[in-house]
């Protein structure tokens, strides 16, 4: 199976992140979540993970190190709801972005269960909060 790199090279991935970018500086829910003073540093840092996840450079093991994905995210309170909109934004971005259908599979499969992942705050059904 051929890696998403290998037909998105990093241009695709960088068009695709800053779609989600643009929708994620304007949301209620998600926008928050990010330094306000590190647009473009929250911006390479996920061009540079997924490049590197995907098969492309190791620009980001070599800046960075191990992702840590959830120690990194577990100052922040990410919910069902946190969840759902991070994935809708990042969707309607790869649909803007035209990604190849076999890609667009291997990446909604892998930012579903990262972003599942990610979820710190236990909820109830009942009440949405644990």
């Amino acid at each position: 199976m051929t890696e998403p790199f290998d037909q998105m090279g990093e241009d695709g991935f960088a068009a695709l992140v800053a779609a989600f970018y643009r929708r994620v500086k304007n949301d209620t829910l998600v926008g928050g979540l990010y330094p306000p003073d590190d647009w473009e540093g929250s911006e390479a840092r996920l061009r540079d993970f997924l490049i590197f996840r995907f098969g492309g450079s190791t620009r980001y093991i070599e800046e960075r190190g191990h992702p840590r994905l959830r120690a990194r995210h577990f100052p922040f309170a990410i919910g069902l709801a946190e969840r759902d909109r991070w994935l809708e934004m990042m969707s309607a971005a790869m649909d803007e972005t035209a990604i190849p259908e076999d890609c667009r599979h291997i990446l909604d499969a892998f930012f579903s269960q990262t972003a599942d992942f990610m979820r710190n705050v236990e909820e109830t059904p009942e009440t949405g909060q644990g």
